[in-house]
């Protein structure tokens, strides 16, 4: 990583809390630590941090909502860190937004790992402005495609009609690729190169979510269509401005 992240923690367990912050200080980032949903929301509004590590059984606030707020009001990565270890949990917690879902009890090494992997793809997302996209140099900063418009500056998806998304980093990953090879089969392979996280094991979910932002009807997607055995392939036209 180019840089020192700046991590929040909000957890209820002091030991937990001690482990975690003294594991990720070992590593280099610098931690800040909350015992609440309400002290991480006040703490954002001052300064926004790289990484948000979030246990879901908070004091004052479900955490599977406090996850709910971060994707959507902050560009930030986003962990959950829980005690909840069924699979609805993991795959709600996904869908909501969250880029990975580590269960108690946990490796603090490969809490470390992801956490890293996070900051490097948030990374590699704000060097999307200064990617050669084409022959001609061109730095896009807008993709056009059917009814839709990403911003990459902002990830921010915007329908023709008003409707608006704020995306997650994961979700960037994967819409970006797909919007650069259009009416191309990429296979899960092809997509986990790119999204640089050797943990991720999300790729439909987070897939399932973009579609459920940009399909008419999800469960039968036209814009991204699933080739069995074979991948996924974004069916429409991208214009890059």
């Amino acid at each position: 990583m180019s840089q020192q992240a700046l991590i929040y923690l909000v957890e209820d367990d002091a030991d937990i809390t001690e482990l975690v912050s003294r594991e990720l200080n070992r590593y280099g980032h610098k931690v800040r630590c909350f015992r609440t949903g309400a002290q991480l929301t006040s703490a954002l509004r001052q300064q926004q941090p790289q990484v948000c590590i979030v246990d879901l059984g908070l004091p004052d606030i479900d955490g599977l909502e406090l996850v709910r707020q971060l994707t959507t009001r902050e560009e930030v990565g986003v962990m959950i860190l829980s005690g909840r270890d069924s699979l609805p949990d993991r795959v709600l917690g996904l869908e909501l937004g969250a880029d990975d879902y580590i269960s108690k009890p946990f490796d603090p090494r490969e809490l470390v790992a992801r956490t890293n992997s996070i900051v490097r793809r948030l990374e590699k997302n704000a060097r999307l402005q200064t990617t050669t996209f084409g022959p001609d140099k061109d730095v896009p900063s807008v993709a056009c495609f059917a009814d839709w418009q990403l911003e990459c500056a902002t990830l921010t998806l915007r329908k023709d009609s008003g409707e608006e998304f704020v995306l997650s980093a994961g979700e960037m990953d994967l819409l970006i690729r797909l919007l650069k090879y259009p009416r191309q089969i990429l296979s899960r392979d092809q997509l986990l190169k790119h999204h640089d996280e050797a943990f991720d094991r999300s790729i439909d979910v987070r897939m399932s979510r973009i579609r459920k932002k940009i399909e008419d009807d999800p469960k039968s997607p036209r814009l991204i269509k699933t080739i069995y055995g074979m991948g996924y392939m974004l069916t429409s036209d991208v214009q890059w401005k």
